[in-house]
């Protein structure tokens, strides 16, 4: 079930209804950031909940403030890194599989348009390591639902994998508990690039704790 918001931009970002937003936004330009009453979200967040490609990147065209927390500390990077296939999607995609690989194509699909949603916030200003009222920042997210093609955009814009949330968990320590090998070995790779690029100072296994284990 969908959200319905109080807030009359809210529900057109998160419907992408694109002539209502403009409609909106001529009348009263401050509308891009209006925070729905019983969220927090603004426009931005309610269109990264859905993965709303095109109206992400018309409300930056507008000026969206990408920075403003709602009621659960979470920026619209928070829930963009936590988009994932819908059970209808997984449905789709069984049914389809075995004609002519058209569930393949929709899976790409959708991780296409994740990658180029992520992509686009970050070439913003937004809080990489922004951490909600759970601890996690954005790549606590992405880990927990495995999302190998948005991890490593998130690294090169110095997410740091070093954060603790409240359960006393990194990202690396998630996926070491959910068995994501390959996530573990690439979050592993770029601390110790880090470390290498700090120059001579505190040894990799001493600075990150939580590596040591998985350094040969």
């Amino acid at each position: 079930m969908g959200i319905l918001y109080s807030e009359p931009m809210c529900q057109a970002a998160y419907d992408d209804d694109i002539h209502k937003l403009q409609k909106l936004i001529s009348a009263n330009p401050k509308n891009v950031n209006v925070q729905d009453e019983g969220t927090g979200d603004t426009p931005i967040i309610a269109a990264c909940r859905q993965g709303h490609l095109r109206t992400v990147k018309y409300l930056l065209d507008y000026n969206a403030n990408v920075s403003i927390r709602n009621k659960k500390e979470r920026t619209c990077l928070h829930y963009a890194t936590r988009r994932t296939f819908s059970f209808l999607d997984y449905l789709m995609i069984a049914i389809l599989m075995p004609i002519l690989l058209i569930g393949y194509l929709l899976m790409e699909e959708k991780q296409r348009k994740n990658v180029k949603l992520m992509e686009l916030l970050l070439a913003t200003k937004v809080e990489v390591n922004a951490v909600d009222y759970k601890g996690n920042t954005g790549l606590h997210y992405a880990c927990q639902r495995k999302s190998q093609r948005i991890i490593p955009l998130l690294l090169e814009k110095n997410a740091d994998v070093s954060i603790q949330n409240k359960n006393q968990e990194t990202p690396l320590d998630i996926a070491k508990r959910l068995q994501f090998h390959k996530i573990v070995t690439l979050l592993t790779k770029s601390m110790v690039k880090a470390d290498m690029f700090s120059g001579p100072g505190v040894p990799t296994a001493v600075a990150y704790p939580h590596i040591k284990s998985s350094i040969g």
